[in-house]
């Protein structure tokens, strides 16, 4: 059957009374009607049908200077996972893994100080330096559990410890030192600081001592 394109005229409504508000007659065919009601058109239109934002919130679209392919910069792949040429973004637990090289002028590390205790764990997601003054003998745990540490990841942290007197310091088994032997502690009122490296997934960590007696 062929395509009817004849014109069709629709008497114009009043609106408020005023009928003369649209001024004329809307001249259309059925083809135009149709491309308004089934065509790209009906599914944009269905699109809205289901949008809960309010106008104030469509307002804010009213002074956006973004380009489209500015805003494309936000179509990431994984959340979390940095992509060339788009924004970086975090996962649901706020972790970033960057696919190339950082580059920053200054770099800071967040620093824990540990609580007293017989046993004292090191929980590795908060911070990759921490201190502690001791006021007994002292068992350190290495909690890595919250962080995605996998075999093809390299990790280091920081630990300086004050001995508040002559306690003695109990590492975990995991910890290798220069010549198979932990150092010993520091004398009371002294300080040493360690470094604690590890490139399996904390498997084994390489312990090494920084500074010596630090007062």
């Amino acid at each position: 059957m062929p395509t009817t394109t004849a014109n069709y005229s629709f008497q114009k409504p009043i609106v408020n009374g005023d009928e003369d508000a649209w001024g004329g007659y809307i001249n259309t065919t059925i083809d135009a009607i149709d491309t308004l009601l089934t065509g790209t058109n009906a599914t944009e239109f269905a699109i809205l049908d289901g949008a809960t934002c309010s106008t104030a919130e469509l307002n804010k679209l009213a002074g956006l200077t973004a380009s489209t392919a500015q805003l494309n910069y936000s179509a990431v792949t994984t959340l979390g996972t940095s992509e060339a040429s788009k924004v970086v973004t975090s996962d649901a637990n706020g972790n970033i893994k960057v696919s190339e090289e950082v580059q920053a002028k200054a770099y800071l590390e967040t620093v824990v100080a540990l609580s007293a205790a017989a046993s004292v764990a090191l929980d590795l997601s908060t911070a990759n330096v921490f201190t502690l003054t001791t006021d007994q003998a002292t068992t350190f745990v290495f909690n890595y559990a919250n962080i995605q540490l996998t075999t093809n990841d390299a990790f280091a942290f920081t630990l300086r410890v004050l001995n508040g007197g002559a306690h003695n310091l109990i590492w975990p088994s995991s910890v290798k030192w220069a010549g198979g032997t932990a150092p010993d502690a520091p004398a009371s009122g002294e300080y040493n600081t360690y470094v604690f490296y590890t490139i399996d997934g904390g498997v084994r960590w390489d312990g090494a001592q920084a500074v010596d007696a630090g007062a």
